[in-house]
């Protein structure tokens, strides 16, 4: 939960109640790592039940990003609205691939701040700048939760390892979609991000320039501005889509 930027969340939370969520066996939340997304995805539909929310607006950012489709798909009545950020739907084989060097900077013991600044923001000065800028005000949260253990980040490879990818099912998510990406993203490349708004009926596409995987806290109030302004658009009727 601590890895979200407060410069993203103050002013997203200005306008509506946030709820940040630890899945199973990460951060503040105790249990074991499902071991597929589906699993993980579950967790959030039972979370959802114990809050007694009955329907949400559902944002994912990176691996997030792939439970929230899941949760989508597997509960589409529950979800108003549905915002994927640098994620993918999985299957997609074809154009940009990850930069190689992404799986040596993971497999590090521990990732510092020039991992940190690779593997989220562009190389740019600007985008680097950006990333410190970043790094500062997530150290300056209080009393943080624990970081994600090795155990926990093997167990989330594992299961996106494990799991089905949803791309072929994409047109069944009829609710409206913002997805967003950075578009030199050298983890989940942009194009994946493409490839979701192109299949998912109702969908958007938002690219940043100069920036990469962190682009949401590169661009903070711009990305906020743009999430706010697409959860507050009135729900679509059907007597809009007549002929």
């Amino acid at each position: 939960m601590d890895d979200w930027d407060p410069a993203f969340l103050t002013p997203l939370g200005a306008h509506r109640r946030i709820i940040r969520l630890d899945n199973a066996g990460i951060g503040g939340s105790g249990g074991r790592v499902p071991d597929t997304l589906d699993g993980m995805a579950e967790v959030v539909l039972a979370f959802l039940d114990a809050l007694g929310l009955e329907q949400v607006y559902l944002l994912g950012w990176s691996l997030g990003g792939f439970v929230a489709q899941h949760v989508a798909l597997a509960a589409p009545h529950r979800i108003r609205r549905l915002v994927i950020a640098g994620s993918g739907p999985g299957g997609v084989s074809e154009g940009p691939q990850p930069d190689p060097r992404v799986r040596d900077v993971m497999a590090h013991a521990e990732n510092g701040d020039e991992d940190f600044l690779f593997l989220f923001f562009a190389p740019s000065a600007a985008s680097r700048a950006a990333g410190i800028a970043s790094l500062e005000r997530l150290a300056a949260v209080p009393d943080r939760v624990p970081k994600v253990s090795s155990i926990g980040f093997t167990g989330q490879l594992r299961a996106i390892g494990a799991s089905k990818e949803v791309r072929s099912r994409l047109g069944e998510l009829s609710m409206p979609i913002l997805v967003a990406n950075g578009i030199q993203d050298v983890m989940i490349p942009a194009y994946r991000s493409y490839v979701i708004a192109q299949e998912a009926p109702n969908a958007k596409l938002v690219l940043y320039p100069n920036s990469g995987h962190g682009f949401l806290f590169q661009y903070p109030d711009d990305f906020a501005g743009e999430v706010n302004r697409f959860l507050d658009q009135p729900e679509p009727s059907l007597a809009a889509f007549a002929n």
